[in-house]
Order: C-alpha cells, then sequence, then structure tokens
C-alpha cells in the first residue's frame, strides 16, 4: 500500500489511541478514575484496520477494552475522557465509565465488561439491520476469553442460519487473563471454529495495521453483499497487563519483550519512514498534534462537573407505580 493520506491516518489514530491509554494510566494513578482500566496498547493496529474499512453508518460492538475501538469508530476524546473521570461531559454522563462507553451517533454501540456478552448483541443489532433493509454491517470485537463462552457458540450458530451481515473479530492477544489460549481449545486456531457453523474463518497478523485493512475491506464488502457472517482471528498481544496494576507473574519477561519488538505503532512508523513516505520530521508533528490533542481532552474532563446524585435515576426504566402515572 503506497496512498500516503490514509497510512500517515492510520499512524495518527493508532497514536492517538497509545497517548490516550497512556493518559489513562496516569489519571488512574492519580486516583481520577474509579474501577480499573483495561489497556488496549499492543492492539492498536486491529480497531484501526477494521474500523477504516467501515462506513459512517456501520456499527461496532466493544469490550471492557474498548477504548481503541471507540476512538477508531471516530469517538471523540474528549468526551471519552470524561466519561473514565465521571464527568457528565462523557459519552454515559460520567456513569458508565471506562467500560461502557457508547456513541450511537458514530455507531458504538456500547461495550460491556462481562466477557462475551456484546457478542449477542451484535447478532440483534445485525438482525435489525437484515429487517430493515439497510446495507449497513457491523463489527464485533472479542478476545480470546470469549471462545469459550456459549454466547459465542450460540451467536455464531444462529447468525449463521439468519445469513445475519456481522463479522465476528476476535482479538486473540494470547491470554484470558492469566490462562493462555492454547491450553484452552482443541484447535491451532480460533479461525478454525468457524467451519462449525458454516461460516468462513480468517487469519490476519493482528499487529500490522495495513493487513489488518486490506483483510477487512474485503470481509465488510462481503458481508455487506452476500449478507452472510465471517470470523475474523487477529492475532496479537498486548503489551501491558490485563488491567492497570497486573503483576503479570503468569507471563515470561522474554516473551512480552519478543512481543514489544513487534509493537504494531513502531512497526508502520518504521515502514513509513524506510519507505520514503513521510520523514522523521513529519511523524514528530503528528505526534505532538496527538500529544496536545490528548492534553486538551485531560484539560477538559478535569474541569468538567461530577454527576450529581438527585440525577442518579436519570435515563434508567423504572416500573414503579410513580413512574406510570
Amino acid at each position: 500500500m503506497k496512498d500516503g493520506t490514509r497510512l500517515i491516518k492510520f499512524y495518527e489514530k493508532m497514536y492517538t489511541i497509545r497517548i490516550f491509554e497512556k493518559t489513562a494510566f496516569k489519571l488512574y494513578d492519580q486516583g481520577l478514575i474509579r474501577g480499573v482500566i483495561h489497556p488496549y496498547i499492543g492492539e492498536e493496529a486491529i480497531a484501526v484496520g477494521v474500523c477504516e474499512a467501515l462506513k459512517p453508518n456501520d456499527y461496532i460492538m466493544s469490550t471492557h477494552r474498548g477504548h481503541g475501538h471507540c476512538i477508531a469508530k471516530g469517538a471523540q476524546t474528549n468526551k471519552m475522557m470524561a466519561e473514565l473521570l465521571g464527568r457528565v461531559t462523557g459519552y454515559c454522563k460520567g456513569w458508565g465509565g471506562s467500560m461502557h462507553i457508547a456513541d450511537f451517533s458514530s455507531g458504538i454501540l456500547g461495550a460491556t465488561g462481562v466477557v462475551g456478552a456484546g457478542i449477542p448483541i451484535a447478532v440483534g443489532a445485525a438482525l435489525s439491520i437484515k429487517l430493515r433493509k439497510t446495507d449497513q454491517v457491523i463489527a464485533c470485537f472479542f478476545g480470546d476469553g470469549a471462545v469459550n463462552q456459549g454466547t459465542f457458540h450460540e451467536s455464531l450458530n444462529l447468525a449463521s442460519i439468519w445469513k445475519l451481515p456481522v463479522i465476528f473479530i476476535c482479538e486473540n492477544n494470547q491470554y484470558a487473563i492469566s490462562t493462555p489460549i492454547k491450553e484452552v481449545i482443541s484447535v491451532p486456531n480460533i479461525a478454525d471454529r468457524a467451519s462449525a457453523y458454516g461460516m468462513r474463518g480468517y487469519i490476519v497478523n493482528g499487529n500490522e495495521v495495513i493487513e489488518v485493512y486490506e483483510v477487512a475491506q474485503k470481509l465488510v464488502e462481503n458481508v455487506r453483499h452476500e449478507k452472510r457472517p465471517v470470523l475474523l482471528e487477529a492475532k496479537t498481544y498486548r503489551l501491558e497487563g490485563h488491567y492497570r496494576g497486573d503483576p503479570e507473574n503468569y507471563r515470561p519477561r522474554e516473551e512480552v519483550n519478543r512481543w514489544k519488538e513487534k509493537d504494531p505503532i513502531l512497526s508502520l512508523r518504521r515502514k513509513l519512514v524506510n519507505e520514503g513516505l513521510f520523514s522523521e520530521k513529519e511523524l514528530k508533528s503528528v505526534e505532538k498534534k496527538v500529544e496536545s490533542d490528548i492534553e486538551k481532552a485531560e484539560k477538559f474532563a478535569k474541569e468538567s462537573p461530577l454527576p450529581i446524585p438527585e440525577e442518579s435515576m436519570r435515563d434508567l426504566f423504572n416500573m414503579t407505580k410513580e413512574s406510570t402515572e
């Protein structure tokens, strides 16, 4: 691929995700973020490659490790940062936090902290597409830990039977929290399971954004026109712990260091420079812009007000007697 405009967009989006996550770490360590943070560092190429292949009105379904998906699909980092800090200017008015960001206007149907729980929701969205007879698709992200959940099997089976326009994307980062995925599946690749549901399975190097994009682009268009689901396995590695503060005593340091050499951002950066597409100076300029934007997002979030307790029941479905009168 020699499309410089697209490649620099890839780089900017991936770098934005990386700096957003590092800033979230800092704010978490300062005690400004409640709950936990599940970083997407090391997996940026998957979200960016897939979402760049989607149309603006296409949908995504995210996970507890979902900041990268949201940014790649077009979410505003200031509203995302405000949500992480529990401020009223966040996407969910501060009530959702890190694991529950949603923005229907961008096609982001939300995320869930329950492993595998987003998969049947994506199937429901795909059914709505079929019933409304639009040409949309939905990209459903989930980790390797979700593939042994009943929701995975039931959802893929139903999507195949009903011929629904959904791309199931397994971000195989090798570990379900601390359990190596190779110890809990009986086939060499997660994508091999696709044949059991009568759908096609594909494998991609999840650390190479160009490869992810080119494969995703073909799959998205196939699903859009054929109205049949597919399973895409993106092999990758999270370069940080499962959550901020994870002692990571289940992973050999040599293994982590080997994967750091495959860092998707550094890989793309080397390609852009070595092939003469962009200079170090030009890339530094992009990086500084991203860093400035994230600093502004942090400032926006910190200066935004917290929700007031009296608002806590607003936007909830309430079947009390008073609510029906």
